[in-house]
């Protein structure tokens, strides 16, 4: 067990208390888990495959990634860890042939009380639809590797361990899917610095009309909520977090407030804290501040702080749920692999 073992575990359990207090007033969702027999041989598009997961508790949302996968014919390694913060079993399945590897992940698992539609059903069955593209037409000269890790919720646990045990040599880059089923906009958020992998994502997001801070935006690392390309990130590979989020909450004051800031409340800047402290990074909010530049600095955190918060509400609280839809491309090419409204 390492120090930055412990920073997570504590991280995990402090990211539990700020969602009990964020959805405290949330009303319980009464959503019931559609039947798996109806989802395996239901439709193959991601609102449909959304249902896989959605209002079952997190042991169920793990043995359905597997029971679909199986029902498929598609070959996948389990991963499976134990360790003093907790256990599960993580899902990798690998497409097409080349010496490089894209890995793309959603965690299956979901806060505890939560249907788990948006947070994190929603990518799980984004990337079930990328699989069946892929295998019909594996590319030649890439392999793609898609990761359904457990235990995001926690610290994102299942990521670390699989980052412990894997070889990660080839790998060119990451990208975690989250909170991927409400908006319009793609954000990619946790991209501090310019990297080439970085360049390539914005090349593909520009080939197929995306339109850089219009369709698409570049955030810096955000300071509260985290995901799993952290993992991969720590390891020193070029790793961002993917997520779909209405226009209006895109804008360029909330992507300032994403970027490293001092936290106004204890609660923040111990769950800031922690984040250093696992991860290794430098407080570079430690400088003297004026009291003008302290206020602005805690006025656009709040800001951006709410912004996201609303949105991990909205895959928490079961009255957004109802909300999501997602709907597939007429002309059946992977421009996403979806179009997301």
């Amino acid at each position: 067990m390492s120090l930055r073992d412990v920073g997570f575990f504590l991280r995990g359990r402090l990211n539990r208390a700020v969602s009990r207090a964020l959805n405290r007033r949330a009303p319980a969702h009464t959503e019931t888990p559609t039947p798996l027999n109806d989802v395996l041989s239901g439709p193959r598009t991601p609102i449909a495959l959304s249902r896989l997961l959605t209002a079952r508790d997190n042991a169920a949302r793990e043995a359905a990634v597997a029971s679909w996968l199986g029902a498929r014919g598609v070959p996948f390694t389990r991963h499976r860890f134990a360790t003093f913060e907790g256990r599960g079993d993580n899902y990798v399945v690998d497409l097409g042939a080349g010496e490089r590897t894209l890995v793309l992940i959603a965690h299956h698992d979901a806060v505890p009380g939560s249907p788990g539609a948006n947070d994190n059903a929603a990518s799980v069955a984004i990337l079930l639809t990328l699989l069946e593209r892929l295998g019909a037409a594996p590319p030649s000269r890439l392999r793609v590797r898609l990761l359904f890790p457990a235990c995001e919720e926690l610290g994102y646990l299942g990521a670390r361990a699989y980052v412990r045990d894997a070889s990660l040599d080839r790998i060119a880059g990451v990208l975690s899917l989250e909170l991927c089923g409400m908006g319009d906009t793609l954000a990619i958020w946790d991209a501090g610095a310019e990297t080439p992998f970085l360049r390539t994502v914005r090349g593909a997001l520009e080939s197929v009309g995306r339109r850089a801070d219009e369709s698409y935006h570049v955030v810096g690392r955000i300071p509260v909520f985290g995901s799993d390309h952290r993992a991969f990130a720590a390891a020193g590979i070029p790793a961002y977090g993917l997520t779909v989020v209405p226009a209006a909450e895109a804008d360029e004051r909330e992507q300032r407030a994403h970027r490293d800031v001092e936290h106004p409340d204890a609660a923040l800047a111990a769950q800031e804290a922690l984040h250093r402290g696992a991860e290794g990074q430098p407080d570079e909010a430690a400088r003297p501040r004026g009291e003008e530049e302290e206020r602005a600095e805690r006025r656009r955190l709040r800001d951006g702080a709410a912004a996201l918060g609303a949105q991990k509400r909205a895959g928490g609280a079961g009255a957004h749920e109802p909300r999501l839809r997602i709907d597939p491309l007429k002309d059946g090419r992977t421009r996403e692999a979806y179009r997301i409204a």
